[in-house]
């Protein structure tokens, strides 16, 4: 979607660091724009959640630690995300900007892609989820929309681990024709999701791009649902003759109904997509081309011949009388007009069955229903939400601490809100006991590791460290405990379990750079992920030469990190000056034009002081003599005898 002038983001600063340049897409929970981070100096997409939801707390909440879930993937298919915060009413997420096209769209434009650009897609999709599965993510919402195709060939998969939330709001007509056509029968029946679950959306859409088309199509989601839930997934090959067998094969385990039946995770589906890589070099077509060669040959008709056929005779050389081709017609009209009797009979058992079917699933006891958001309301309200689903609320609630609901109102349900369940599944609400108190142990100065399993075990939500430049705290341990806003948490501190904080962990100090070539010294600062730009003042100095650097100093009051750029200083050289011509002055007069010059007078005389001021007593010499260049502040000899 283009940007729209009249949307008032545009051209507003983000939390003081993200300017808004223009709006890329809209959906139904945020709006992405493209921005620019004014502290880094690069492009990024910015996704503002909709003012509308800001009064939802677990949304809100799900916002932001699924932003945390997807920021520990760091891999290269999937979408990166540098930041997260909230700017005045709404959380934001800054993600990395990808120009470029989703595969809904080149599927848009192209139709079916050929076996070899569906596995390169496929490959990518697969190595990015293996990272999730392997760091314990479901993604949960697997379709071409949310997989980004860059300019730059790059294959990335976006909006890691926020279905969940998505589908608590969106869960409804077309937006959810958009996902229902990739859930896996054990969502649709049981609302349950593991990592077999994501496969089954791959091998959606691997059926999808072979094909063109989804497998299963209907006007209402629960249609496709029905038909996820109780149909198998045809082979490409009977869409598309093309398809080697070889994909029928990887394209059926990764959507068999039952998971259990499915590779168990991403790693085990690539692995063997990789394997077939190797078998498609020498791969034939599939058998579907014989298979369909039949399914579209034409009704057989009478036999043509080179014999004179009259109505109501046959020549024949045979001695018994064939049937005319009048009788054989008749014959086969009326067997068709019973087929088409069959046929209509077996049309109206079909509707009556579909409709059947339609109460069973839409309003009967086989009726579907997502779970309704209740956190944060009371135990009454949320019982009579539930109740007006049709959804059956068990009397006895479970309790649990929450870092933010209050005491006494409801925290969750179980099964979780947004899960698609059968109305005859009893729902358990889970009722906030309050936050949990604890405190911050001590661990400054610790390893990292240490530190880490001694918040954990305080049960605090420990986020991805933040490396920090530190010159008195050893590489690799602890500086700080912060928490949001990187506000300082000191040991001993009350807090409560669940809160996130995070490490800041030092990397030892900023190279050394003085007395090095300027570009020496970018270069050494380079390697340390530091970037050095020339600035400031040059400075004399004695010992470093004109031209060579003399120190690196921060740009702001921020502490130095890895991706910080630094002030360059660069040296003057020495400071010479010359010195001056005293000889015939007063020894008074040539000490206050010595010192002023910059020199540490030293006297040699026998003058007494009295006659210091008298030109009777002249300056003879200086050491150095008179107009040489000498240091700044080096001492000069005056000699004056009377």
């Amino acid at each position: 979607m283009s940007s729209s002038t009249t949307d008032p983001l545009i051209g507003r600063l983000i939390d003081g660091r993200y300017q808004v340049r223009s709006r890329i897409a809209r959906g139904g929970m945020a709006t992405v724009y493209l921005a620019t981070d004014q502290r880094l100096d690069r492009l990024v997409a910015v996704k503002i959640m909709h003012g509308h939801l800001a009064d939802d707390s677990q949304f809100k909440e799900r916002f932001i630690q699924e932003a945390r879930s997807a920021a520990r993937l760091a891999h290269p298919n999937v979408v990166n995300v540098f930041d997260q915060g909230q700017d005045a009413e709404s959380a934001y997420l800054v993600m990395e900007y990808l120009p470029g096209i989703t595969l809904r769209e080149l599927l848009q434009e192209y139709g079916a892609l050929t076996p070899e650009q569906t596995m390169d897609i496929t490959e990518a999709v697969l190595a990015g989820l293996a990272a999730a599965h392997k760091a314990g993510i479901v993604h949960r919402d697997l379709k071409p929309e949310n997989v980004l195709l860059a300019d730059d060939g790059r294959i990335k998969i976006g909006d890691f681990g926020l279905a969940r939330a998505a589908s608590a709001n969106t869960a409804t007509g077309k937006a959810l024709l958009g996902t229902i056509a990739y859930l896996s029968p054990e969502l649709v029946t049981r609302g349950i999701a593991d990592t077999r679950s994501d496969i089954y959306a791959v091998g959606i859409m691997m059926f999808e791009m072979l094909t063109g088309e989804q497998p299963y199509k209907g006007e209402q989601p629960m249609q496709i649902a029905y038909q996820h839930a109780n149909d198998s997934v045809p082979a490409p090959s009977t869409l598309n003759p093309r398809v080697p067998a070889e994909w029928d094969e990887i394209v059926l385990w990764a959507t068999a109904r039952d998971p259990h039946d499915r590779p168990a995770d991403a790693r085990a589906l690539l692995d063997q997509l990789a394997e077939t890589g190797r078998a498609l070099q020498t791969a034939l077509p599939a058998e579907a081309t014989q298979r369909t060669m039949l399914l579209t040959s034409p009704i057989p008709t009478l036999p043509a011949t080179g014999e004179t056929q009259v109505l109501g005779t046959r020549a024949s050389s045979g001695d018994a009388a064939e049937p005319s081709a009048t009788a054989e017609l008749t014959r086969r009209g009326a067997t068709s007009r019973r087929r088409g009797w069959l046929l209509f009979a077996a049309v109206l058992a079909l509707a009556g069955l579909a409709g059947g079917v339609g109460w069973w699933f839409a309003a009967g006891p086989g009726a579907l229903v997502a779970i309704a958001d209740v956190r944060g309301d009371s135990v009454e309200a949320a019982r009579l939400v539930l109740e007006e689903q049709g959804v059956s609320v068990a009397d006895d609630v479970a309790r649990e601490f929450d870092l933010e609901i209050a005491e006494g109102l409801v925290a969750a349900t179980d099964p979780p809100a947004g899960e698609v369940i059968d109305r005859d599944t009893v729902v358990t609400l889970v009722v906030s006991r309050g936050p949990e108190p604890t405190t911050v142990p001590d661990v400054l100065g610790q390893p990292e590791a240490d530190a880490r399993t001694a918040l954990v075990g305080a049960g605090f939500d420990v986020g991805e460290s933040i490396p920090q430049f530190d010159r008195e705290v050893p590489d690799g341990s602890v500086i700080a405990v912060v928490g949001e806003g990187e506000e300082t948490l000191g040991a001993g501190d009350d807090s409560f379990k669940g809160t996130p904080v995070q490490l800041i962990v030092s990397v030892g100090a900023i190279p050394s750079v003085r007395g090095l070539t300027v570009e020496a010294a970018q270069a050494a600062l380079s390697a340390r992920d530091l970037t050095g730009i020339v600035g400031g003042e040059s400075e004399f100095d004695n010992d470093v030469p004109l031209g060579d650097v003399l120190r690196v100093e921060r740009t702001s009051e921020a502490p130095v990190r890895p991706g910080s750029t630094l002030t360059i200083i660069v040296s003057r050289g020495p400071d010479l000056v010359d010195v001056p011509n005293v000889v015939g002055r007063p020894i008074n007069e040539a000490v206050d034009i010595l010192e002023e010059a910059g020199f540490e007078v030293v006297l040699d005389t026998n003058v007494p002081p009295g006659l210091r001021d008298s030109p009777l007593a002249p300056v003879q010499s200086t050491n150095p003599a008179a107009g040489e260049r000498v240091l700044r502040n080096s001492p000069v000899t005056v000699v004056a005898n009377y």
